[in-house]
């Protein structure tokens, strides 16, 4: 008798189906950037901000296209890096660099998710726990925001099951509370976009547009986290496409309604002197602190999903590239199918970077480490075209979009905030030395040739 598909799957142990799957997708892009994006972009564009956001999350769907086929294809939890690896089977220590610079991407926006998440808890405790201690001490605000990783390591560690259905039930609770912040702007709104476009005190610039959707694509980054649970989810070959790109339509709609609303609402002035609390502000202007507590709740959700679907997926990732001796070996190591140390390392290099401060200018890197590994993905697609079955128009639009997006940052880093650009190219030349030191140690004895081909890529 023929077993139903639900049933041969479930007996496989698989813990992740689609809603999961799109919550780690959701969990790793609706963090902080939501929260950050809308003050850079009005003092850039103006009137003219939920264009960017659509822009940079054409951008994300052009970099998903590769990434989907293949994640397909290849069905390797070391995504980036794997796939890398595998495309181009003679080139290991260029792998090796992807996967430290790919890595250290992800620990970074962990650090900046959990600042995040204590800078909000620090606007609540400014009036409710006033006298307390905890508002305006940094040394608080930095420890709260450690607390938070140790205790998603804590979850990560628990179960994978467990850790799928926390991130179901903050992911979509963090989407519900951030429409609700939509609607409640959209209902206090005190003009409408047509009079802003008619008289925009910022004139109209596909360049300017543009520039703020790369500078802005970090809002974006997360759908891959999908790939890295490959091995633990149902049905892969419908489940990574309908996942990643469910995810980004999702995020491109909640991003531009609650652009608009902010725009309509709240004056361009306070966007922009506000920055991240821009919405909390806007909010509580309006319906007072309760207003502004719906908006710091939502946002100390985002956070934490964010920070939970990223160590998820990016210790898997470790554990791929410490199996070909780029990272410490004892990284590889897993326990009931969970990589315990890596997500622990991750904990700590995250730890470590908070305490050390200037998670703006590493969040810039994230940003241009994002945008360059997912053209080499397009460039991998784009090698093995006809085997992931991929439109050569698409391929090629990815791969002319991704690098336009890169060489955009680039420009606006250069002739906006030179000195972020120096720290960026040092953090990159001594990830590269690293990189290359590490591999010249371990990866004669450590990458072996069925590692590296994989079987498929030939």
């Amino acid at each position: 008798m023929k077993l139903p598909h639900w049933f041969s799957v479930r007996s496989q142990g698989k813990a992740l189906g689609l809603p999961e799957l799109i919550a780690i997708a959701l969990g790793g892009m609706v963090g902080g950037g939501i929260f950050t994006i809308l003050g850079i972009s009005v003092a850039l564009i103006g009137p003219y901000t939920p264009l960017a956001i659509m822009a940079g999350g054409i951008i994300a769907a052009l970099a998903a296209y590769s990434y989907v086929k293949l994640g397909v294809y290849y069905r390797d939890e070391g995504a980036t890096y794997g796939f890398f690896k595998r495309t181009f089977p003679n080139s290991p220590l260029a792998a090796a660099l992807i996967g430290w610079y790919v890595i250290f991407g992800y620990i970074s926006t962990i650090a900046l998710y959990a600042y995040t998440f204590s800078s909000y808890a620090y606007t609540f405790s400014s009036y409710a726990l006033s006298g307390t201690g905890f508002a305006g001490n940094d040394d608080l605000r930095k420890a709260v925001a450690c607390g938070v990783i140790a205790l998603f390591t804590l979850v990560n560690v628990w179960s994978v099951r467990g850790m799928g259905k926390i991130e179901d039930i903050m992911v979509y609770s963090k989407l519900a509370l951030l429409l609700l912040i939509a609607v409640i702007l959209l209902l206090h709104r005190e003009s409408s976009l047509t009079e802003l476009l008619v008289h925009p005190e910022i004139e109209f610039s596909w360049l300017n547009i543009l520039t703020v959707a790369a500078v802005t694509f970090v809002a974006y980054e997360g759908f891959q986290l999908v790939i890295n649970a490959v091995k633990d989810m149902e049905n892969p070959d419908k489940n990574i496409p309908r996942a990643i790109y469910s995810a980004i339509a999702i995020a491109i709609i909640l991003y531009v309604v609650i652009a608009v609303a902010a725009i309509l609402a709240i004056p361009a002035a306070d966007i922009i002197a506000n920055e991240e609390y821009a919405l909390a502000a806007g909010a509580g202007k309006i319906l007072g602190h309760i207003g502004a507590d719906i908006v710091v709740l939502g946002a100390v959700l985002a956070t934490s999903s964010a920070i939970n679907g990223t160590l998820f997926g990016a210790s898997r990732q470790v554990a791929v590239i410490a199996g070909d001796c780029f990272f410490p070996k004892n990284l590889e190591k897993r326990s009931n199918n969970i990589p315990v140390a890596a997500i622990a390392m991750m904990a700590v290099l995250a730890m470590a970077l908070i305490l050390a401060g200037g998670l703006k200018v590493i969040l810039e890197f994230g940003s241009v480490t994002f945008l360059l590994v997912s053209l080499l993905m397009a460039i991998a697609n784009f090698r093995i075209r006809k085997l992931t079955d991929s439109s050569l128009f698409i391929t090629l639009l990815s791969i002319i979009g991704l690098a336009i997006g890169g060489g955009l940052i680039l420009h606006f880093e250069y002739t906006e905030n030179p000195e972020q650009l120096i720290f960026m190219l040092v953090l990159y030349a001594i990830l590269t030395l690293g990189a290359l030191v590490f591999a010249r140690v371990n990866a004669v004895r450590g990458y072996t040739a069925d590692r590296q081909a994989g079987g498929k890529a030939e």
